[in-house]
């Protein structure tokens, strides 16, 4: 058995894929209902990380949000949502978007079951305290359940976005 080689930050460049994703064509982020500052930077990388774009309320705290977790030297895909989250999401329903939630429901597929996105996805995640609002809930074409085994009931927005941005984007 031969020992694992360490690729160089070049190799694995020229590895990834070769042209940048389209915004607004395929993988949308979308956490409208933010409570903890710190991982809406960490999410935003994972979107770069699968060319994914992110969709957030424009709130005054969010741009110091989104810096402290990012640390790309490029301008990430942000888009910002004046006015209700709910009506935004309405509207992307209405434009063809299948609308993703990762939330524990009654019908919620397991992430393993999850198949790559196929069309624009929104993927919406809620409150880390109280998921996401009923208002929300009713606008969801399914909800993505993460099984846990732990003594904890939940994951925070940013790791629980990046495990279902991963599996809609196709690469795990």
């Amino acid at each position: 058995m031969t020992a694992a080689r360490v690729r160089t930050r070049p190799e694995l460049r020229r590895q990834r894929r070769r042209r940048a994703h389209g915004c607004w064509n395929h993988l949308i982020a979308a956490p409208l209902w933010p409570k903890h500052s710190v991982n809406l930077g960490t999410l935003l990388r994972t979107c770069d990380a699968v060319g994914a774009c992110m969709a957030v309320p424009r709130r005054p705290w969010v741009p110091d949000a989104l810096a402290q977790g990012n640390t790309l030297r490029t301008r990430p895909c942000v888009h910002w949502i004046d006015g209700r989250v709910d009506r935004w999401l309405e509207r992307q329903r209405r434009g063809g978007s299948a609308i993703v939630g990762v939330e524990l429901t009654d019908e919620s597929i397991r992430l393993a079951d999850v198949e790559p996105a196929n069309r624009r996805t929104v993927m919406v995640l809620g409150h880390e305290s109280d998921g996401i609002p009923p208002e929300g809930v009713e606008l969801l074409d399914f909800a993505v359940e993460i099984p846990m085994v732990g003594s904890g009931h939940s994951l925070n927005v940013a790791v629980a976005g990046s495990l279902v941005l991963y599996k809609l984007a196709g690469l795990c």
